[in-house]
């Protein structure tokens, strides 16, 4: 699960061009959008795309499950996962 938030990291760094953070300084825990990051919902949607390009999920923007996925970066992390085991458990059951 550390190798997957890192590279959640790397993906919110370089798709926001958050040029003066490293990844190291985003904390797992830490809200994305208010304080912590101080994202904003156009940020969410450019987040939602690479997101979706470099792991290869979808987000529903009216679901719950959704928003809270955008939480924190430990939040994404399980989300992520969570459709990953989804996806594996639906390709071996077809």
């Amino acid at each position: 699960m550390d190798e997957l938030k890192q590279k959640i990291k790397e993906v919110i760094i370089s798709s926001l061009e958050l040029e003066d953070i490293q990844p190291e300084n985003i904390e797992d825990d830490a809200p994305l959008f208010g304080e912590g990051l101080g994202l904003d919902s156009i940020d969410a949607l450019e987040l939602g795309v690479a997101l979706k390009k470099r792991f290869g999920i979808s987000f529903s923007a009216e679901s719950k499950s959704t928003r809270k996925a955008f939480a924190s970066v430990n939040a994404l992390a399980e989300f992520i996962a969570g459709e990953r085991k989804k996806e594996n458990g639906a390709e071996k059951n077809d």
